[in-house]
């Protein structure tokens, strides 16, 4: 019997689905709509039927299939195999996503959220390989992350930790999508670093960026990053506090968790050496000075693949662990 792993990464409008061997080699992979709008049966019914046509398609059974790895945005009691609910699938309110799964495949299914997946990808695979501390940032709409100490993710007693980008960085500062103020994702995502763009510039700022939202409605961190190329003052000044930001995270955590490599993914880290290198420099502006710290500060490498290399990583490492149910 082949020994193979099956990872799925689901998000609100794709769920990308993977087989790989027993060194997480690729064999194939697929994405298809989530089609949350249906429901939970619906949406579980679709992944099962396309790993078996992935199976089949490879000259495999669902026998060969050691366990399925899946990420999913929480909240989640992920021993427990149970979404709590999800912002871009609502009709998923405590669903048993692992049992119904196992149900269709037969297989042992491993649960986890999904930035803690990519994460263990990152760590297993990418980025991360060789080290047993890591910290994993994703910059995005919003900031994502994972932890790993001592070669496991870190969970909490609830399960949802390592929500990263809700720590509070600025007492009273900016308003969060949380509900809390000055978290680091109000000023270090994607997200936010267009929207002090478009504040300031409303707030009368001269930059070249206000052409760009006179004509589009809107501006996102690529126009900043892309007019930060051509000189823009501005887009200096949003960008080094998006850096700054995330340097002070990256202390924080160091101070926390002492990662041998602090990680980060996400549509931003396009914008290249420009924003890695600003990091460093804000981290060595304000890193204390007892010490000489060696933490790296790096991009990830694994690409859109990340989800579901992490997620079939995940369910390998519970087969070594001897944790499958």
């Amino acid at each position: 019997m082949s020994e193979t792993y099956v990872g799925i990464d689901v998000g609100g409008t794709n769920i990308k689905i993977g087989l790989f061997d027993s060194e997480l080699e690729l064999i194939s992979k697929t994405s298809v709509t989530t089609d949350a709008e249906m429901g939970p049966e619906i949406v579980i019914k679709k992944m099962a039927q396309t790993v078996e046509e992935l199976i089949a398609e490879a000259g495999l059974s669902l026998q060969d299939i050691v366990a399925v790895g899946i990420g999913t945005p929480g909240p989640a009691k992920y021993s427990e195999g149970i979404i709590i609910q999800s912002t871009n699938m609502p009709k998923f309110k405590n669903v048993p996503i692992c049992r119904m799964l196992n149900e269709k495949l037969g297989a042992p299914v491993v649960f986890d959220n999904d930035a803690n997946v990519a994460c263990w990808g990152e760590y297993t695979v990418g980025a991360g390989k060789g080290v047993k501390d890591m910290v994993f940032f994703t910059l995005g709409t919003g900031i994502g992350g994972g932890i790993v100490s001592d070669g496991e993710l870190v969970h909490g007693c609830d399960e949802n930790a390592a929500e990263l980008g809700h720590m509070i960085i600025y007492p009273d500062g900016r308003r969060c999508n949380c509900g809390q103020k000055g978290c680091v994702e109000a000023y270090g995502s994607a997200d936010s670093t267009a929207r002090r763009a478009t504040e300031a510039i409303e707030a009368g700022a001269e930059s070249s960026l206000k052409k760009v939202l006179d004509e589009k409605g809107k501006i996102t961190s690529k126009d900043v990053y892309t007019h930060l190329a051509a000189g823009d003052k501005l887009a200096k000044e949003i960008t080094d506090g998006t850096a700054k930001a995330l340097a002070i995270t990256c202390i924080n955590m160091l101070h926390t968790t002492e990662p041998k490599r602090i990680i980060f993914t996400g549509g931003m880290i396009a914008a290249g050496d420009v924003l890695l290198n600003r990091i460093q420099d804000f981290f060595d502006e304000y890193i204390w000075t007892l010490k000489k710290e060696t933490v790296e500060i790096c991009f990830a490498t694994l690409g859109e693949d990340t989800g579901i290399i992490g997620a079939a990583a995940l369910a390998r490492h519970a087969k070594q662990q001897g944790k499958l149910k």
